[in-house]
């Protein structure tokens, strides 16, 4: 297979490898046994890989940065004194550190992007449909926002070859359309010469964007340029606002947890109640949230997801792709004595602590592709990611972009970099 004899790690978070212990994400009372194993896994295996264990993520995936109750936080490599970013933070750790050359991950709101962002990797998010996502006994459930499954890796190649074995059909996804995938054809568009037509935001008229973030991506996008792509400042006209959009993104990604909840206490294991400080205050914040939820507040979410789809489907019309910073600051510090969140305000103007630092979690509201890449280390050695984002059911474009900047700018010699300054 092709990856025959490579480790790999699975995701403490949702079942990953048949027998094996999960959970949840550092949630005492939630461990139990894997009953199945997931897709990645399946594939991995199949192509001749070995798992070699579990890596740490944060509690139900809540947050964009990793730590949780049982394990603490996980590091970026590149300095161990900032957080390696969420959910699939200890994937990218091991990544970035060398343990293993690819680790499972999952993105519901940038959960791929934004470590592979904080540890100089690519992370690679197919967009709805391309990767079957099967769910029993709700085949509907992870679509509010859209849940999307992969891997961390350090080059596109690696991130493509995943891709390939991945994208199967499965008619119990009711969204999976990836019975329409060519491999030959993917090869065909990823390495075609037709030039790109790019649009370019460091914060979609709504985020706030540290000035190192905006200086590292505009830098990134500029290598486009040098190879003959159209690389284009656009706006977009939201009618939500970022604080908005991520209160909507916390309780939409929240509802799934909280019904599964809701049906233990129903049986008599009243998990919040026995066993509340094994679970972050914020979780449980938005599951009491959730509790209360009307089909006003389930109006008020679709009405967020149209705004996103109609300004990306806008700017779509003109352009291939979209590129953005992955993150609004650079990787957080890890937390002592508490569980480690995103910054509490950025440029002086207040953001969500949970998702609000990252400008990744619209596209999981309309399921679009998008990669991270590196766009280099900031002072502290701190990498910074570049977020390109696709056309829906248009992996292929998204993946020739990265192929591109990999090629102009590659980033191997960050290791190197990084090493030297340390």
């Amino acid at each position: 297979g092709v990856f025959a004899g490579v480790p790999f790690a699975l995701k403490d978070f949702l079942p990953s490898k048949k027998g094996w212990k999960r959970s949840y994400g550092g949630v005492k009372c939630l461990v139990t046994t894997d009953e199945e194993s997931s897709l990645f896994c399946e594939v991995m295996e199949k192509a001749g890989a070995i798992a070699v264990g579990k890596v740490n993520a944060p509690s139900y995936g809540f947050r964009g940065v990793t730590d949780n109750k049982m394990y603490g936080p996980t590091s970026t490599p590149f300095n161990a004194e900032y957080n390696s970013g969420g959910s699939s933070g200890g994937s990218a750790a091991a990544v970035a550190d060398g343990l293993v050359p690819i680790a499972e991950g999952g993105d519901a709101g940038g959960s791929i992007r934004i470590p592979a962002a904080c540890c100089n990797l690519v992370g690679f998010a197919a967009g709805t449909g391309a990767i079957p996502m099967v769910n029993r006994p709700d085949a509907y459930c992870a679509t509010d926002p859209f849940c999307l499954c992969g891997a961390v890796v350090k080059t596109v190649d690696d991130a493509i070859a995943l891709y390939k074995l991945m994208s199967v059909h499965n008619s119990k996804d009711p969204y999976c359309n990836a019975g329409l995938r060519n491999p030959g054809e993917l090869d065909r568009r990823i390495h075609d010469s037709e030039k790109l037509k790019i649009a370019f935001t460091y914060d979609f008229n709504i985020f706030e964007v540290e000035e190192e973030i905006k200086k590292a991506v505009k830098n990134a996008a500029g290598f486009f340029k040098t190879g003959g792509h159209t690389v284009k400042n656009v706006n977009f006209d939201f009618k939500h606002s970022s604080e908005e959009f991520s209160e909507l993104w916390c309780k939409g990604i929240t509802v799934d947890c909280a019904i599964e909840l809701n049906h233990k206490k129903a049986k008599g294991n009243d998990l919040l109640k026995e066993h509340s400080d094994d679970f972050p205050e914020e979780f449980i914040y938005y599951k009491e949230l959730c509790d209360r939820m009307t089909i006003e507040d389930l109006y008020q979410f679709n009405l967020a997801r149209t705004d996103v789809l109609d300004n990306f489907e806008k700017v779509f019309e003109k352009f291939d792709l979209i590129i953005s910073p992955v993150m609004c600051c650079l990787p957080v510090k890890n937390e002592t004595g508490v569980i480690t969140k995103g910054p509490e305000a950025i440029n002086g103007k207040p953001v969500n602590t949970l998702i609000g630092f990252c400008e990744t979690f619209i596209t999981n509201f309309a399921g679009y592709p998008a990669i991270s890449v590196p766009a280099g280390l900031a002072k502290e050695n701190l990498p910074v990611g570049m977020q390109i984002i696709g056309k829906r059911f248009d992996e292929a474009t998204v993946l020739k972009a990265a192929k591109i900047y990999e090629q102009l700018h590659p980033w191997k010699d960050n290791y190197k970099i990084a090493l030297e300054r340390m």
